[in-house]
């Protein structure tokens, strides 16, 4: 049966919630069952279904219920239904079906356009005076955010020991990524290093618990909006919006490789960066600039160079023909 399958599959993900796969991904499967036990029982008036009787029509007719009844939008629709897929993936290398239901069913994303802050909204939201002590902490996380690349997840879990001396002499960061479990090596720009000496005496990071004390998830995310209407910012700022600025604004505005930029993000591929690094319009102006420059050079060395001249008059010389 379906839901006992995928129940089955839920409760050993969550053993290796923290380990294998992050947390977030387990409660992501455990939302997707919910889904899938009210559609079975909305839809086909069932408690639950065998999976011999999973078909095409049931992943479209699943796809619309959760774009419809569940009011998803189209990428979480399709990451529902690629977790649901998981489960059939299971039943197959089981043999408890002798058919793929998905065959012929094709996931595809929309691009999403991802936000980020310019250099001059960075600096605004650095130099701010904020007169709260709960909102300069979460600015500071932010802004250290910015300058690492880190999500959340992984500036909750920073301790010290996390801080290590690179080949260059200087301070990294080097974590395994909490979403992905994946290694990320960071140098330590000056900015995100003084915001970590600002909280060194905190009560927290002296027990070596974190290396900034931080809010939930939840709760920095609604004191960012507080924060950004204080700083004349109209975009949606969000804990991830400080992965993205370091991305774009910090990183390859400023000519870093997207390469690197993977590599310190933790990414397992170029493709999953280059949503996250967008080309703006000083990069393509500063890389024109320089391609000016050279196209000038070699100008004026032709006009400095006799026999190019002479080719001229030669040419001016048959059109006067």
């Amino acid at each position: 049966m379906i839901l006992e399958v995928f129940k089955e599959h839920n409760i050993q993900t969550d053993t290796l919630a923290g380990k294998d796969i992050s947390v977030s991904t387990a409660q992501r499967y455990w939302t997707c069952y919910g889904h899938v036990e009210q559609f079975i029982k909305e839809v086909y008036k069932e408690d639950d279904l065998r999976l011999k009787d999973i078909d095409h029509q049931f992943i479209t007719r699943f796809e619309f219920f959760l774009k419809t009844v569940r009011e998803c939008n189209h990428n979480s629709a399709l990451k529902y239904i690629n977790n649901f897929k998981k489960i059939i993936r299971i039943a197959i290398a089981n043999q408890w079906i002798d058919r793929n239901p998905f065959y012929n069913y094709k996931v595809q994303f929309e691009t999403v356009e991802r936000d980020f802050l310019t250099e001059d909204e960075v600096q605004t939201l650095t130099e701010k005076n904020l007169h709260l002590d709960r909102l300069d902490l979460v600015r500071d996380m932010f802004v250290f955010c910015c300058y690492t690349g880190l999500a959340y997840a992984d500036v909750e879990k920073l301790t010290m020991t996390d801080i290590t001396k690179g080949i260059d002499g200087d301070k990294w960061i080097r974590i395994k990524r909490t979403k992905t479990n994946t290694p990320s090596s960071i140098p330590l720009l000056p900015v995100a290093e003084a915001i970590i000496e600002k909280y060194e005496d905190h009560p927290k990071v002296k027990t070596g618990k974190c290396l900034i004390p931080v809010f939930s998830n939840q709760k920095s995310n609604a004191f960012l909006k507080e924060i950004a209407l204080m700083c004349g910012i109209t975009k949606s700022l969000t804990t991830h919006l400080a992965r993205h600025t370091f991305a774009t604004t910090i990183t390859l505005t400023n000519g870093v490789p997207i390469e690197s930029i993977s590599k310190m993000l933790g990414h397992k591929s170029l493709r999953t960066t280059q949503h996250y690094a967008k080309i703006v319009d000083r990069k393509v102006s500063d890389d024109m600039k320089v391609l000016k420059g050279k196209l000038e050079a070699k100008s004026k060395k032709n006009e400095n160079d006799p026999g190019k001249v002479i080719n001229k008059e030669v040419i001016k010389k048959k059109e006067d023909i």
